[in-house]
């Protein structure tokens, strides 16, 4: 049972949630993409065991970090975690946990998409442990098929609806090159919309992209930094990036919820809003479990 509540810090450092705010908008203004990161920090901490912070520890000895995970590929961001960290540090010292960070700043990053705004409960404590070893199991791969999928999110509580409105945060994504190639190269994928398939290679020109190089398309090129409902749109019209984006809108289980989300973007939005707080509330280390870091990079020593 979770412990979780709403307005954990409110004696304990009152201005938290305030100060995470101001964070997220001036990163956001200050280097554009940072919301986008936010979000996606969510996914892959609370995916993996717990919404515990883990992901944001760095390698060193005893710890294997599990940014160095194939699943994390494309990921960054992490060192403006703690610019919130250390305006956090400074109000209050050893108050506010790594693990609130990530949910709040999540909550923060889709208000800046344009996206609901979504209640969180807080309370969470760090993990001392990171699960490098776990990450292939809890995040699917780029293209594992929407079965995968749809039993890794359910295996944490989400319900069917609930993973086809998290599939809408990549409404603001990219994928790199080297994950979709395979879809144009050496014969494009049937089920992908030939004129889209033609503008993908214009953004993919060669069949090996360097996996180095920043060379990505957009899931959602009408309005890219915008999470709303366009791609469900685009799915529909055999415009996904993915394989899981394409099997989304003609899998039996998910198709009603695409159809229902590319009609009604409010709907989208209610959606989204409780598979997110569903999935920030996953298994949370609370009480006397784990720690506060001091810095979200390493456990307290």
């Amino acid at each position: 049972m979770s412990e979780l509540q709403f307005n954990y810090y409110a004696q304990s450092c009152p201005k938290a949630e305030e100060i995470i705010k101001q964070q997220v908008v001036q990163l956001y203004y200050k280097h554009g993409n940072t919301a986008v990161s936010w979000v996606r920090n969510l996914f892959h901490d609370c995916a993996v065991k717990s919404c515990d912070a883990s992901l944001l520890l760095e390698t060193v000895t005893g710890v294997a970090s599990e940014q160095a995970s194939e699943r994390s590929f494309g990921m960054r961001n992490f060192k403006y975690v703690s610019t919130i960290k250390a305006a956090l540090e400074a109000e209050c010292p050893l108050k506010v946990s790594c693990a609130d960070i990530v949910a709040l700043s999540a909550r923060e990053g889709i208000v800046m998409l344009g996206g609901p705004r979504i209640p969180i409960k807080t309370g969470r404590r760090d993990s001392r442990v990171s699960y490098l070893a776990e990450v292939e199991k809890f995040i699917p791969n780029h293209n594992d098929s929407i079965a995968t999928a749809l039993s890794v999110f359910n295996s944490i509580g989400i319900d069917d609806e609930g993973v086809v409105a998290l599939y809408g945060a990549h409404s603001v994504g990219r994928v790199h090159c080297a994950n979709l190639v395979h879809r144009l190269y050496p014969t494009v994928d049937p089920t992908l919309n030939p004129v889209y398939a033609e503008y993908l290679k214009g953004r993919c020109p060669t069949p090996d992209p360097d996996p180095d190089a920043v060379v990505y398309a957009r899931n959602d090129r009408e309005t890219p930094m915008i999470l709303d409902n366009n791609y469900y749109k685009n799915i529909i019209n055999h415009k996904g990036l993915l394989i899981v984006d394409q099997q989304l809108a003609s899998d039996p289980r998910t198709t009603p919820f695409v159809q229902k989300m590319a009609a009604d973007n409010s709907y989208f939005h209610e959606q989204f809003s409780r598979a997110i707080a569903l999935l920030s509330e996953n298994n949370p280390l609370t009480g006397d479990q784990g720690e506060v870091r001091k810095d979200c990079r390493y456990v307290n020593i």
